[in-house]
């Protein structure tokens, strides 16, 4: 085919290579050039210094270069040859002492830095810092973040609820005036102002605040009976259903029929939250239905009596659900099974004490209770029957003081109460596996009630007897949240601005449709300060009795109007005979309202005469006259 078509071939033969060959020259070709470099160098030093001999070291070294050259012509696979920069003069006779096999590998070292003694030393004092930096670590104190705080004024009555998003964006606090407010850190200044306030449950105090899992909407729990569920913004999304309160047993009721204690939201499931109250149940509900409660938990007594249940709460799997209730006795149910509990302590906290909170650590096994008899204990709930660790002598004012966990369950953390002018409030730190403690910070002279610890933004919001909401954090430690408004300059007032009105110029048009030329504002401020009219100042109010023919204000009712126009009537309406021939006269003299009418139909009046005998009656005496 190729001799009939003319050509040889069907094109060139694609070349070959053969890159280990490659390699290997190039891996020659640099230890040649050092070679000569070395050469080069050594010759230099040679002529600036006519009295210095040349090193053996150097001599050793290039016999050895030459050595290597001639064994890796013969050997392809040695990995002794000399790659980089030549060695300094100096650091021939730490060479001597290595090994034939290491190589140089980088720039030579500066000459301070010869002695493998001193390097000994410096290993030495890195193994130092790396300790100490092992025992910053170890110990949890030095993670608290408690160098910097701000403050925010919720109010001057107790902050008694605690709020904040799982992003940590948001902060919402409620307490017993009744207000919910929104902070969202992002949007605040140095002002530090709530961007939204509200009542949500009217005159109800709140008792508990906690957004979901998803932190789409607030859980808003108050003393009423009806728990509430707000969005981010503040509007409502659900209200949950009161029960009949003259059912006897709450099971077969929709809702609750007394006051709410407390709330949580599921920890996975983000439509489900619970509650408790004094009518001695706790239940569950479902966000997508309002109409009747999920389950009902009803605690009960050694004798099955009813409890009422104090604080409630999720294990961190959601599986488990905790309540103590006002006998000091610590329940827990199986989320699924709602008639027997699982586990059950009869005398955690003294009897009547009411619980006011508890709380799961981070790795589920270990709880944590607040009592109101001043302790804090934590339990083992695989062995319910006795407390791990108890602490005395923390002062509790409030029916939802509570605790919480460090995010690396290694502190637990609580406020304590105080009265009026007799201290301040403090804000304890315990090491979970010894249970000393180990820290306190002093909030502020009132109460702390609450203490949130958010595992994201390592920051930890305290609430206090006194209005307070403040945030501590740490610069290094902590990220976003507070860190993000207090680099923020306060934003300056907007003065109020007079718009005046547009002028529209016509110079061609009609006398009649022409506007009139504007003149400026002083010369009409002027004008109008002339005008008796328009620069009048109106009277203030009367205060007392009353002057210059003006009286008193005495109220806008219309009693207070009838009480007064009685004072001013002077007349007497004693004898109504009189009261009404006070007019005859008037009416006879100008006859307007009745003669009128009858003027020209009405016949003169005919009047009888009067007789002797009628005269002579009046003229006798009283006792004479005849009694009708």
């Amino acid at each position: 085919m190729a001799s009939i078509m003319g050509f040889s071939g069907f094109g060139k033969k694609a070349r070959t290579f053969d890159l280990d060959a490659i390699f290997e020259q190039t891996r020659r070709t640099a230890i040649e050039r050092s070679r000569h470099g070395l050469e080069d160098r050594q010759q230099e030093d040679e002529g600036e210094s006519s009295h210095s001999v040349k090193s053996p070291g150097s001599t050793q070294r290039d016999k050895a270069a030459t050595a290597t050259s001639s064994s890796d012509s013969s050997d392809s696979d040695s990995d002794s040859g000399l790659i980089g920069p030549p060695v300094p003069p100096q650091l021939t006779a730490q060479d001597e002492d290595e090994d034939d096999d290491d190589e140089l590998v980088g720039p030579p070292l500066p000459p301070g830095y010869g002695s493998t003694a001193h390097d000994d030393d410096d290993d030495d004092d890195d193994d130092d810092d790396d300790d100490d930096e092992d025992d910053d670590d170890d110990n949890p104190v030095k993670k608290i973040p408690d160098t910097h705080e701000i403050t925010l004024q919720h109010g001057t009555k107790v902050v008694s609820a605690l709020g904040l998003d799982p992003s940590g964006a948001r902060l919402v606090t409620g307490g017993y005036d009744y207000d919910v407010r929104f902070w969202d850190f992002a949007g605040m200044d140095q002002a530090l102002q709530a961007f939204r306030s509200l009542q949500p449950c009217e005159c109800h105090q709140i008792k508990c605040l906690q957004y979901s899992i998803t932190g789409d909407v607030l859980l808003v729990v108050s003393g009423n009976a009806q728990a509430k569920v707000l969005d981010r913004d503040g509007f409502n999304v659900m209200e949950c259903v009161k029960g009949d309160q003259y059912i006897v047993d709450m099971a077969n009721t929709k809702g609750h029929t007394a006051m709410l204690n407390s709330g949580c939201w599921h920890p996975k499931i983000k439509e489900e939250f619970m509650t408790c109250s004094n009518d001695g149940t706790v239940r569950t509900w479902d966000l997508n239905s309002d109409k009747k409660h999920k389950s009902v938990f009803k605690p009960r007594s050694l004798q099955g009596k009813k409890v009422i249940p104090t604080c409630c709460t999720y294990s961190r799997d959601g599986k488990l659900i905790a309540a103590g209730c006002q006998d000091g006795t610590i329940q827990i149910w199986d989320r699924n099974l709602s008639v027997h509990t699982k586990f059950h302590c009869r005398q955690a906290h003294a009897p009547g004490s009411d619980p006011s909170c508890l709380t799961f650590s981070y790795n589920g096994t270990t709880l944590a209770s607040r009592g109101g008899d001043d302790t804090l204990k934590t339990w083992d709930i695989r062995s319910f029957k006795k407390p791990l660790n108890v602490a005395t002598g923390l002062t509790s004012y409030f029916p939802m003081t509570d605790c919480c966990f460090s995010p690396d369950d290694k502190l637990l953390v609580t406020g304590t109460s105080v009265r009026k002018d007799e201290g301040n409030g403090k804000l304890v730190f315990f090491d979970q596996a010894s249970f000393q403690r180990v820290y306190e910070i002093e909030v502020t002279s009132a109460s702390v009630v609450r203490c949130l610890w958010h595992p994201k933004l390592n920051q930890i919001m305290v609430g206090t007897g006194n209005g307070l909401a403040k945030v501590y954090y740490d610069p290094v430690k902590s990220h976003r949240g507070a860190k993000l408004c207090v680099v923020k300059s306060m934003r300056k007032e907007k003065q109020a601005e007079t718009l005046t009105q547009d002028y529209i110029i016509t110079p061609h048009a009609l006398p009649m449709f022409r506007e009139a030329r504007q003149r400026s504002t002083r010369k009409q401020l002027e004008k109008d300060r002339l005008d008796p009219m328009k620069s009048h100042k109106p009277e203030p109010p009367v205060s007392g009795p009353g002057r210059g023919g003006r009286v008193a204000a005495h109220g806008g009712t219309l009693s207070s109007f009838i009480v007064k126009n009685i004072a001013l009537d002077k007349t007497d309406d004693s004898n109504p005979r009189q009261a009404i021939l006070r007019h005859a006269k008037e009416a006879s003299e100008n006859p307007y309202w009745v003669a009128p009418a009858y003027k020209t139909t009405q016949p003169e009046p005919v009047f009888a005469e009067e007789s002797e005998e009628e005269e002579e009656a009046d003229k006798e005496p009283q006792w004479k006259k005849r009694k009708i």
